[in-house]
């Protein structure tokens, strides 16, 4: 069964429309009466109710104040924003541009004793080096037409990276074969970013397998969308669209158990090194 990313966020909203239903029986009043007292119309209270429209914070303590549970209506507004911190649009976080993002992620990094990383796109933001970052720093600042602060967002995401390198910190990844080939700046950047690639593979902290991209795979695992696990607390899955944090402990769980039989497809050791000076060789 595929995996899907944005689940946990559902779960989240419906635990909290259960809540508030709760709130509502508990206060022995119909759905009809509760719009009433809050002023909008039966169909908003039954949408917010099943969870197919989240409320907003002011929703939620009119709701509670209609239930004559004020006192609930702080814990209810956290966990609506709880919430929707799980499903963020790139373009809402990256709004004042790219910077911000790196920098908010820091100290995640830096309490992070383990990372297991899937790249299944591009080499994982803490491999990249400046010239490869700032190509593609450019290109999605182009797509997504958000500010353009590729060259701070780039020294904020090397600063980020010192945890490869400094404390107790250890990197279990994983990389497409095809990722090598994807090419993300000239043939200078992308030589360049193999290079370091091959360079971080003795790295104490950096247990690196590549996936080759003609390994059978029907019966181990299909290719995903790129995530990194922190810990065995959360993962940051990487859409398109947005970013999702996975806290579930059921998805959490689904996501270690991906990443456990990816890492049966991987080489490690001097057949990875060949499959990287392969993918430079191809750039000549």
């Amino acid at each position: 069964m595929p995996l899907s990313p944005s689940s946990s966020v559902h779960q989240a909203r419906a635990a909290l429309a259960e809540r508030l239903r709760e709130l509502r029986l508990d206060a022995g009043i119909t759905g009809k009466e509760l719009a009433a007292r809050c002023g909008w119309s039966v169909a908003k209270s039954s949408r917010i109710e099943n969870a197919r429209t989240p409320p907003s914070d002011v929703d939620i303590r009119a709701w509670c104040t209609a239930c004559g549970a004020d006192g609930q209506a702080a814990d209810l507004v956290a966990a609506n924003r709880q919430a929707d911190s799980m499903y963020v649009q790139w373009k809402r976080l990256q709004r004042t541009g790219m910077k911000q993002l790196q920098e908010a992620s820091t100290p995640l990094y830096e309490r992070t004793r383990l990372f297991r990383v899937y790249a299944s796109n591009v080499i994982p933001g803490f491999l990249q080096t400046p010239g490869y970052a700032t190509a593609l720093m450019g290109s999605i600042a182009g797509f997504r037409g958000t500010p353009d602060d590729v060259s701070e967002a780039v020294d904020a995401r090397v600063r980020r990276s010192r945890v490869v390198y400094e404390g107790d910190h250890r990197f279990a990844t994983l990389i497409e074969e095809h990722v090598l080939h994807h090419r993300i700046g000239d043939v200078e950047v992308m030589a360049g970013q193999l290079g370091t690639l091959l360079a971080s593979m003795a790295l104490p902290s950096m247990a690196l397998g590549i996936i080759p991209a003609g390994v059978p795979r029907e019966q181990v695992m299909w290719p995903l969308e790129q995530f990194t696990v922190f810990d065995d607390a959360r993962v940051h899955v990487e859409l398109v669209a947005a970013k999702v944090t996975v806290t579930a402990p059921g998805e959490l769980d689904i996501y270690l158990r991906a990443f456990a039989r990816l890492t049966e497809l991987a080489v490690y050791g001097a057949e990875a090194r060949a499959l990287v000076v392969k993918a430079i060789d191809a750039l000549s």
